[in-house]
């Protein structure tokens, strides 16, 4: 896609596969489509490796941080089951949120956790809001152990991290929604990957192997849940859309 901004006539001109068009530069379609552009070449240029939390790397989007405690803060889980760890800051970032609220543990799953990773969540202040599983997220010992960590009763969600093919986020989907509760959420992360077939770092496949692909799939084959962005708490705006990396990600249980 071309485009071209005019900040003298206040008009931004698209010309891609569909044509060319002008749009309102300050109009929500207009947003979207610079917004679009903007994650592509925050990606390629890693800017989502330039965050922290507590001190400890957090590989995701702003944007994406301050929605997820929107929905913590509305729905209160009593677990969050995180799968993918890396260094950690996500894990803290949750936790935070949980300890805030006084309510809420975070469970993270990955195949390996470095010991200084293991080292920084257990010298945490926030540790006793934090469990660890090691082990393949699709595995279904390791599905056993999370099981074992969640309460008896109470609300669960999920955010699908680790390993972005479509296959495997599909195979956890299958094993994580189940515990899932009414009303609450399965995110699957990344969905963002199909945007990025042609920038530096990207690939051709992710078109269709993606997370937003294994996400959708899903809904259509699961009615009791629904592909549907939560509701801003805050909407003083014309705008309607997140700016995100999770794209088709946010996946609804419907209330019983």
């Amino acid at each position: 896609m071309n485009i071209i901004i005019n900040s003298k006539t206040n008009i931004l001109s698209c010309e891609g596969e569909g044509g060319a068009h002008e749009l309102a530069l300050y109009s929500p379609e207009a947003f979207t489509i610079l917004s679009r552009e903007w994650l592509r070449v925050g990606w390629a240029l890693r800017y989502y490796h330039t965050f922290s939390w507590l001190g400890r790397p957090i590989l995701q989007l702003p944007d994406d941080l301050l929605r997820v405690q929107e929905v913590i803060c509305s729905n209160r889980p009593d677990a969050i089951i995180e799968t993918g760890v890396f260094d950690g800051g996500s894990l803290l970032f949750h936790a935070t949120i949980c300890e805030a609220l006084g309510n809420g543990r975070v469970i993270g799953v990955d195949k390996f956790v470095s010991d200084d990773t293991r080292a920084a969540l257990r010298n945490n202040r926030l540790s006793e809001r934090i469990a660890l599983v090691e082990g393949d997220s699709t595995d279904p010992h390791t599905v056993d152990q999370v099981k074992k960590l969640l309460p008896g009763s109470g609300s669960v969600m999920v955010i699908l991290d680790s390993n972005h093919t479509a296959d495997h986020v599909k195979r956890e989907l299958e094993l994580y929604a189940p515990l899932v509760t009414a009303g609450s959420y399965i995110v699957a992360a990344d969905g963002v990957m199909r945007d990025l077939t042609d920038v530096p770092g990207g690939d051709p496949t992710w078109a269709d192997d993606n997370p937003a692909a294994a996400a959708r799939a899903f809904a259509h084959d699961h009615p009791e849940f629904e592909l549907r962005q939560p509701d801003w708490k805050v909407h003083d705006s014309p705008l309607t859309g997140n700016v995100t990396y999770w794209a088709d990600g946010w996946l609804r249980r419907k209330p019983e």
